[in-house]
């Protein structure tokens, strides 16, 4: 079974991300924030993060480009998930690293289309 990593500060998202990633037949694991989810990626690598940008301690961007940098190599697929949504963020995302990026709110059928397009499904 595939291991999602949820990372966004809103709780209510989180949840939301976990029903429909679970019902996808993901395992999922979750963080608050940007750093607790370079914890938890330090523990065990998930294969994919879905991830948000403004977040208090370490923001998304933040997170991406440090994982990116790790010299293991491991590359976890991650899909932004943020409700910023300008041609600018979403150029810096892809350019850290990011496999996808879905705008704020998103429902099952946006998310699966987006891990189907990346070859998580």
């Amino acid at each position: 079974m595939k291991r999602f990593l949820i990372v966004d500060d809103s709780k209510v998202v989180r949840m939301v991300a976990r029903r429909i990633l679970e019902g996808l037949n993901f395992e999922t694991a979750e963080a608050e924030n940007g750093e607790l989810a370079l914890e938890a990626c330090r523990s065990q690598m998930p294969d994919a993060v879905l991830l948000d940008w403004n977040m208090p301690v370490k923001s998304g961007i933040e997170f991406l480009r440090e994982l990116r940098g790790w010299p293991n190599g491991a590359e976890p697929k991650i899909v932004f998930c943020t409700t910023e949504n300008d041609l600018a963020h979403i150029q810096e995302a892809i350019g850290a690293g990011a496999d996808e990026y879905i705008m704020k709110p998103f429902d099952s059928e946006i998310l699966e289309s987006k891990l189907t397009q990346i070859g998580l499904l």
